[in-house]
């Protein structure tokens, strides 16, 4: 799944209870003093399961940083955070960019062998955005995010997150 035509590791992502708390540790632990907030409510979102959350991206090194927070509940964000409400920070997945075209991103899901890959999660924007997760925790401990976005849209994105060297 890695080793493919047009698709690179660009991001970790972690999800917390806290969006203002994991924006202070990151500022004071890892001196990453800003993010670009928002909250996945754009029109035209489509997915498998509809969700709410925070969201937050801050690019360090080259390497996009996502923090999450779960607004609804949904299951998929929340499972690996305390029950209790506890504040905490929990990794969550990596994600692979797909570059070039629409038709590379569906080149490279068709190219996933869903039964050792099962996509947990999925979804998408008009012809802005794809995504889907694969579910690799019983042999990595975490999801894997493959990722599209027209390039036009991921410019104006882009020009959003604060980026550090």
């Amino acid at each position: 799944m890695f080793p493919r035509p047009n698709a690179w590791h660009n991001q970790n992502a972690y999800v917390t209870t806290d969006m203002d708390q994991a924006l202070a540790l990151w500022r004071d632990a890892f001196d990453v003093t800003s993010f670009f907030v928002f909250e996945n409510d754009a029109p035209g979102m489509e997915c498998s399961h509809p969700y709410r959350l925070r969201i937050a991206l801050g690019n360090v090194g080259g390497t996009e940083i996502e923090l999450i927070q779960p607004l609804d509940g949904n299951a998929m964000y929340s499972d690996v955070l305390p029950k209790d409400g506890s504040f905490a920070v929990r990794f969550h997945h990596i994600c692979m960019r797909i570059n070039g075209p629409l038709a590379n991103f569906e080149a490279h899901m068709a190219s996933i062998d869903s039964t050792a890959h099962p996509v947990a999660y999925s979804g998408g924007m008009a012809d802005l955005m794809r995504f889907a997760y694969t579910d690799e925790r019983a042999t990595l401990g975490h999801y894997i995010e493959h990722v599209w976005f027209d390039d036009g849209f991921y410019s104006q994105m882009a020009a959003a997150i604060p980026v550090y060297p």
